[in-house]
């Protein structure tokens, strides 16, 4: 049976919990509204996604032996919601971001969801914590739908039980540095993912793998990681929270899609957006040679990450084995500046949006 928005069950909190005072310290992941969204799986009972809830949030009873504890059986994905001038709720292509899940769901053996219906129950919260979105410059509400397999066995097998959560939380800005360049460091000795893995998914294991080099980035004033190529350590893959673009000799370059890299939703905006302008992009292997060459030759234009969290993220500084390249003068360069005033102005709805990619609460 298909399952629609009003088979979503309601059970509204007591006492709403107090909302942050300050959004400009806001921070990112640092608080969560009142209700959470659940569904759960059993392919003992139904075989089917079932029992669509909102409830109060809070935490989750599980057996110590639940599966994604041991074994990693879990995805999510990361989406906003956002508030227009005229106090309106919108989200910013939300079916893409459901998509996404689904394509992790395949390659981690996790059922897949109804795309159409997920996305429908993140508005069903959303409209329920309407009043947790921020309206201050650069924040939002930061959706989080994620999968996770709780039936209680200490074996490596797909699991029987798994539960679908949605939870939101009101943030600022991603880093400290806002849309000003941030300097990145270039992981040389770790990997983050190799074609035939998950690197192409949105699967916790992937990030927990890449701390290792974040922290070690962080001690050295770096706000995050440039991974290469698992296998040659030659050719450039993504950052740590976003995918990558470089502006070389007028020519926009991001690497491609080919099974280690993840598809952000932000970088399909970007390549839409700049195609449409009538920029070359290209979707290609980048050596990190030829990021440096163009740099030591002086046409490299602009470098600049892409991701739900930051949006935009120009980088002013790569450090590749000791060796400081700084880009565009340390500052945002136009494509970027660009970008992100169009994307910004289509999701919080300040200017029209000619693609079709907001959709309302």
């Amino acid at each position: 049976m298909k399952l629609t928005a009003k088979d979503i069950i309601v059970r509204r909190i007591a006492t709403p919990k107090e909302k942050p005072s300050d959004e400009s310290k806001l921070g990112f992941g640092n608080f969560f509204t009142d209700h959470m969204f659940l569904m759960d799986y059993d392919a003992d009972n139904g075989a089917c996604w079932q029992n669509p809830r909102i409830v109060p949030y809070g935490p989750l009873t599980m057996e110590p032996s639940a599966m994604c504890l041991h074994y990693a059986q879990e995805v999510f994905e990361g989406m906003k919601a956002y508030r227009t001038p005229t106090g309106e709720a919108v989200l910013f292509r939300p079916g893409k971001n459901m998509e996404r899940l689904n394509l992790s769901n395949d390659r981690m053996c996790i059922p897949p969801i109804d795309e159409e219906f997920a996305v429908e129950a993140v508005r069903k919260l959303v409209e329920l914590d309407n009043d947790w979105i921020p309206k201050g410059e650069g924040t939002s509400l930061y959706i989080r739908p994620f999968i996770i397999a709780t039936e209680p066995h200490v074996g490596v097998h797909p699991a029987r039980q798994l539960l679908f959560l949605i939870i939101l939380s009101p943030v600022g800005p991603y880093y400290a540095e806002g849309i000003n360049p941030v300097k990145i460091f270039v992981e040389q000795e770790y990997v983050r993912a190799v074609k035939g893995g998950t690197g192409n998914t949105k699967a916790g294991a992937n990030y927990a793998a890449s701390i290792k080099a974040q922290e070690k980035a962080a001690k050295m004033g770096y706000a995050q990681v440039l991974w290469l190529d698992g296998i040659e350590r030659k050719y450039i893959e993504e950052v740590g929270t976003m995918n990558v673009f470089f502006k070389i000799d007028g020519e926009i370059v991001t690497p491609a899609l080919q099974g280690s890299v993840l598809g952000g939703i932000t970088r399909m905006s970007c390549i839409e957006l700049l195609r449409d302008w009538g920029y070359k992009v290209s979707e290609r292997r980048l050596s990190l040679e030829e990021v440096v060459e163009a740099a030591n030759n002086g046409k490299l234009d602009e470098a600049f990450g892409t991701g739900t969290a930051a949006v935009i993220s120009p980088i002013g500084e790569l450090c590749v084995g000791g060796q400081s390249i700084q880009i565009c003068g340390g500052k945002i360069g136009e494509t970027a500046s660009r970008l992100y005033n169009t994307l910004t102005d289509i999701q919080n709805g300040r200017t029209k949006d000619p693609y079709g990619w907001v959709v309302k609460i």
